[in-house]
């Protein structure tokens, strides 16, 4: 903090918050918000674009001016604030500002995505920028955060958010105007966690379960004291103690000679090779390093091992668990070493104390991109006897999972949300719904919340709040089955029920084996599209068929349906398809499930309630669905499993959404947070 004397008094220096920085977009509007600190009872002046305004910090130093910037033009221009001291914020821009959130398919970045290397090369647009809010979970809400302004182009798009960067594309060209985009995302996060806990404590249920969370992370510390107290006095009693990690340059050293190495195929069991149940034990593996992990973006991922361990990257530790720091069976995700420069070319090496018995490492094991299967080598560097059943019976017991700061109620709210509040912002896409399919019943409570709660703090009003649909994932079936991922998109059409809300369909562009699909121009277009007609009236389509209503006709049910802009249309589905995205020249047979349908996905019960694929065609600008064997329908589904084969468009090119016209009971009704 600096300070400034004037008029015989001292004075606090003005500050402003990171966000309001150079390279800053601000929302074009009526009461455009440029806030900061100050001494107490100071006068502030500021000025932007030839409009000014001027106020007093309060007695805490708090200050806040609205300036009305809609007869303003676009800049640049310089932001500067008066007050005991001067600041000047360059190259500030107006225009339209969106901000993007969510779990890791938001955070998933444009180097990373289809077509990277000829996007990022044509990305140069002084008009668009993006401020990446630091990842912070914090127990209570902040005022700050950490980030800065970034102009897009070729040296800098590359870590936009990928679906981000290309909402606020197609916004930047058919709006001409500067478009700034905040991404505040982290993934593998629950939507618990970005809410906070005055919108949580008004659901009972919710409340309970934030109060648990809480809870658990608390007092976990002490689990773990404890469980590491009950190791060293059983590993003592039993005589189970093993040594510290003997010189890692004899056994991780990418120098070493591994002729009396045995080879290990992982995942899987040590023993099976003829390695020890319990001791300490090394395996190693030589690899070449994806660029995503050089780079410092992807973490170490082990699975659950039951020991402990310590990892090292060419002799050079990278990461360890002991039983102080979350014990034998935690599953092992090693985040990226940032201090550490890596060379590409190296030995992974792992020690695994298995005092307890059980040398096994069962997977999945991952650094980054890279799948780590296959074949290792491992070496003893301690052999102990078999437990008896005596030191079996007394072996503690092992810990449940470290809860994470970041999966705790209202933590990413108050560290990520609560600090972006008082920037004025036109409006909110999502991407995130991962992390609670399991609760995916409970979803359809917490994720209108959350945005209710989100525009009560913004103060804003109704603001737009536009999110993607789960996209299509996992192994397909032969036959129809229940879906948790199913059951979330449903609760995120049923979300659509709130005034100013829009949901981008994606069940076309996802990833049969892989959570993270490549494609984000899709999700980012179809977003923009939302966008582009319902907040700035553009005349566009931004919606595939969306279910109706139904009538049962006979042994046959009849569907109608609203934005069937150019009419339906059943799609052609190819012979063959793309399982992964991650080996993008592997294809594999498609099989459909009612190869003489015109069109696929839709499903078929009556009263029994068991489904049946079923067969659908397009009749007179409706669908007419029909199964063999059931004479009384009573319910239609379309794309209701994890990874559905779905055709139903409309002129437009915009998919149909899963959809549902029964209500019967849900596989995650009961599931809580």
């Amino acid at each position: 903090m600096a300070w400034a004397i004037a008029g015989g008094s001292m004075r606090a220096a003005v500050t402003l918050p990171g966000l309001l920085s150079d390279h800053a977009v601000v929302q074009k509007s009526a009461k455009t918000a440029i806030w900061g600190t100050a001494g107490s009872n100071e006068k502030i002046a500021v000025k932007l674009g030839g409009v000014s305004g001027s106020t007093t910090a309060g007695s805490d130093g708090k200050w806040r001016i609205e300036l009305d910037l809609t007869k303003v033009g676009p800049g640049p221009f310089d932001l500067v604030v008066e007050g005991a001291n001067k600041i000047t914020v360059s190259d500030v821009l107006v225009g339209e500002v969106w901000l993007a959130s969510g779990q890791s398919n938001m955070e998933f970045p444009v180097k990373y995505a289809n077509d990277a290397g000829k996007v990022i090369a044509a990305s140069a647009n002084s008009q668009l920028h993006e401020f990446q809010v630091g990842n912070k979970a914090s127990p209570v809400p902040l005022d700050t955060c950490a980030g800065t302004w970034v102009v897009a182009g070729p040296a800098t798009t590359g870590n936009f958010t990928a679906v981000g960067y290309h909402f606020c594309k197609k916004l930047q060209e058919d709006l001409a105007v500067p478009v700034g985009l905040i991404s505040s995302r982290w993934g593998g996060t629950p939507v618990e966690a970005w809410t906070s806990l005055d919108a949580l404590d008004t659901v009972p249920e919710l409340k309970q379960g934030a109060e648990r969370s809480k809870q658990a992370l608390d007092e976990y510390p002490t689990y773990v004291q404890a469980y590491a107290q009950a190791v060293q006095v059983w590993e003592t009693q039993y005589g189970r103690t093993l040594p510290g990690p003997a010189d890692p340059s004899a056994y991780a050293g990418p120098n070493v000679s591994t002729s009396d190495w045995k080879p290990v195929p992982l995942p899987g069991s040590l023993t099976a090779v003829g390695l020890p149940d319990a001791g300490a034990i090394w395996v190693r593996r030589t690899m070449t390093l994806p660029p995503d992990v050089v780079a410092g973006h992807q973490g170490l991922y082990l699975g659950a091992i039951p020991g402990f361990d310590t990892v090292y990257w060419n002799g050079v530790k990278i990461g360890e668990t002991k039983p102080d720091s979350g014990g034998a069976n935690a599953v092992r995700l090693y985040g990226p070493p940032h201090d550490l420069s890596l060379q590409r070319e190296g030995v992974l090496a792992i020690r695994i104390a298995f005092p307890m018995g059980g040398a096994i490492m069962p997977g999945p094991m991952k650094w980054g991109s890279l799948t780590l299967d296959g074949d290792w080598l491992g070496k003893v560097e301690k052999e102990l006897p078999p437990l008896t059943a005596e030191a079996k019976a007394a072996c503690p017991k092992p810990l449940m999972k470290a809860p994470n700061p970041q999966d705790t109620a209202a933590y990413l709210y108050n560290g990520m949300v609560a600090p972006l509040t008082p920037y004025t912002i036109k409006g909110v896409i999502w991407y995130q719904g991962e992390s609670n399919a399991g609760r995916a019943f409970q979803y359809r409570t917490a994720f209108p919340l959350m945005i209710q709660d989100w525009r009560t703090h913004w103060g804003e009003g109704n603001f737009p709040f536009y999110f993607c649909q789960l996209a299509n994932f996992m192994a397909r079936k032969p036959a129809p089955a229940e879906s948790a991922w199913a059951e979330l998109r449903d609760s995120q059409r049923e979300t659509l029920s709130l005034p100013n809300t829009g949901m981008a369909v994606l069940i076309d562009c996802g990833d049969e084996g892989n959570i993270h699909p490549h494609d984000k121009q899709t999700p980012g277009e179809r977003l923009a599209a939302i966008a582009l007609a319902n907040t700035y009236g553009k005349q566009v389509p931004f919606a595939g068929p969306t279910y109706a209503s139904m009538a049962v006709e006979g042994d046959s049910i009849r569907l109608t349906f609203t934005h069937v802009d150019g009419g339906l249309v059943a799609k052609p589905l190819p012979a063959e398809y793309v399982p992964t995205s991650q080996k993008p020249d592997v294809k594999v047979q498609l099989v459909r499930n009612v190869p003489n349908s015109q069109l696929e996905g839709f499903t078929l019960c009556g009263e029994d309630r068991v489904w049946k694929w079923a067969e659908a065609k397009i009749d007179k600008g409706t669908v007419v669905v029909h199964a063999d064997g059931i004479a009384k329908p009573s319910a239609v589904r379309y794309g209701w499993v994890d990874d559905p084969i779905c055709n139903l468009y409309n002129g437009a090119g915009f998919p149909a959404g899963p959809f549902r016209t029964d209500d019967f009971p849900e596989i995650t009704h009961a599931a809580k947070f």
